[in-house]
């Protein structure tokens, strides 16, 4: 000891090696003892959403390409690129004189129509029932006259045309004077030559007693089986006047005369009788039309002449609807952008001739990948930067629409949503790029934490929560889930906790 002691003091440096190589020693066995250092995160309380970033591009709310359904010569140009119209403002008009002269035509027949409609509803004018009065007056008056005239063409024929064939025509033994092979038709005749008197007799009676404007229409049937009667005993006469030869006491001149009056008397009858039942269907026809004005016109009268005026009125509107389709105007309010119409040049049917863009507000039509589609929804609001002017001027947009139907795009399921701008601006314009940022789902002052730190799948979720030095793993229930990998935390840990980072 006392040799160590010494050897100390005679080499000082050997001390100050013993001090070192301790130290050292201390700091070795200090540090493998201390755990390593670890990556954690510690619960935030802020804000957590989702974006999603699109590329698309602008668009106009409404856009129209227009031509003619039908061909036809240009008449017309009202309006030239660059010019803005109104809706319903006209742009091109072909054609349309015959069209135009048809639905004239067309709209004179639908008044005419009306009017007849109108005149079945009011029914007849009292005026109208006066004049068929006067007709039916007419009518009867004009078979009153055929019936004077058949009488007295019947007491011609036979007191004076055929009673000069007999003796004592008018007695009561009324005899033919000449003899015939026909014994049964010279009795016959002369029985019926009787009859015939007391035939005309009565009849003349009957005429006198009758107040002929009242009660004409009495007389009509006992007239005409009067003329029936009398055209069959002049058939008989003429029978035995046929069969007459000459001789001593009768030349061939005298029965000549005798068939003339016959056959005359034979016409008369013939004619009174056609006259008189002419004049009968004209009495009727007059008083049906004179009942009918009284009793007003029947429904079905009625719903004829509807039917009438409602396909009057559709020829029109269709011709209406032709010469409109003569005329492209302008579906929506806006600015043409094309215009390939010529006055006098034959357009064809179907091809697009002009175009107009709406001067509304602009849209964005971009598609959004299957992945971020449930992200956003119709009112999102969208943060939006165009190419031709930078990132550093920002323009607002809102999520309008969104597909139903799916596109695919190098083999990605996306779907078609449009955004319109908030607001007019001069500076954006169809076809800028557009690159767009969509608001999603956003949550304000909750808890989260780097969706890293999380393990599990579905409902189960965990993480490994740090105590000191111990590590704990944890159960958590989660919420939204940020676009930058933030994730809510709703339950199983508190703000300030560390959580080791996976």
């Amino acid at each position: 000891m006392e040799k160590a002691k010494n050897l100390i003091l005679k080499w000082p440096w050997i001390t100050g090696l013993i001090i070192v190589a301790g130290v050292g020693g201390l700091l070795y066995f200090t540090r493998t003892k201390t755990p390593a250092s670890v990556d954690y995160s510690v619960v935030e309380r802020g804000t957590v959403s989702q974006v999603v970033s699109v590329t698309g591009y602008v668009k106009p709310s409404s856009a129209v390409n227009l031509s003619f359904e039908k061909s036809g010569r240009i008449s017309a140009v009202y309006a030239r690129v660059g010019d803005i119209v109104g809706v319903g403002d006209a742009l091109v008009a072909l054609n349309g004189s015959d069209i135009t002269a048809q639905l004239a035509q067309a709209q004179a027949n639908t008044k005419v129509q009306a009017a007849k409609l109108s005149e079945l509803e009011n029914g007849a004018r009292p005026e109208d029932i006066l004049v068929s009065e006067v007709d039916v007056e007419n009518a009867k008056n004009d078979v009153a006259n055929d019936i004077k005239s058949g009488y007295v063409n019947s007491d011609d024929a036979i007191r004076n045309k055929v009673d000069q064939l007999f003796s004592n025509p008018r007695g009561s033994s009324p005899q033919f004077n000449f003899t015939i092979s026909n014994s049964q038709l010279k009795s016959d005749m002369e029985v019926d030559r009787q009859r015939m008197e007391s035939l005309l007799v009565s009849w003349n009676a009957d005429i006198a007693g009758v107040a002929w404007v009242g009660d004409v229409t009495a007389l009509i049937t006992e007239t005409k089986g009067n003329l029936v009667l009398v055209q069959n005993f002049l058939d008989l006469v003429s029978f035995a006047v046929n069969a007459l030869q000459p001789s001593s006491t009768v030349s061939q001149t005298t029965i000549d005369g005798y068939k003339a009056a016959v056959l005359s008397g034979r016409t008369n009858i013939s004619t009174s009788l056609d006259n008189i039942t002419a004049s009968q269907e004209k009495l009727r026809t007059a008083e049906s039309k004179l009942a009918l004005k009284k009793a007003g016109t029947v429904k079905e009268q009625i719903d004829a002449q509807e039917a009438e005026v409602e396909s009057a009125e559709a020829s029109a509107m269709n011709l209406q609807a032709q010469l409109a389709k003569t005329v492209i105007r302008s579906p929506i309010a806006g600015i043409v952008t094309k215009q390939d119409a010529k006055a006098g040049e034959i357009a064809s049917a179907g091809v697009v001739l002009t175009s107009v863009i709406s001067d509304a507000k602009y849209e964005i039509e971009a598609n959004v990948a299957e992945a971020d589609i449930a992200k956003i929804k119709i009112g999102n609001e969208a943060q939006v930067t165009l190419d031709a002017y930078g990132n550093d001027v920002v323009f607002t947009a809102m999520v309008t629409s969104i597909g139903p139907a799916e596109t695919i795009i190098d083999g990605v399921p996306t779907y078609k949503t449009t955004l319109q701008f908030k607001g007019n601006d001069q500076r954006i314009k169809s076809g800028m790029t557009a690159n767009t940022d969509i608001s999603g789902a956003k949550r304000d002052s909750v808890l989260f934490i780097p969706g890293r730190a999380i393990s599990g799948r579905g409902a189960a979720k965990t993480v490994n929560a740090l105590e000191g030095e111990t590590v704990r793993e944890v159960t958590v229930e989660t919420g939204l889930r940020g676009s930058n990998g933030d994730v809510e935390i709703l339950s199983g840990l508190a703000e300030g906790d560390k959580v080791k980072a996976n």
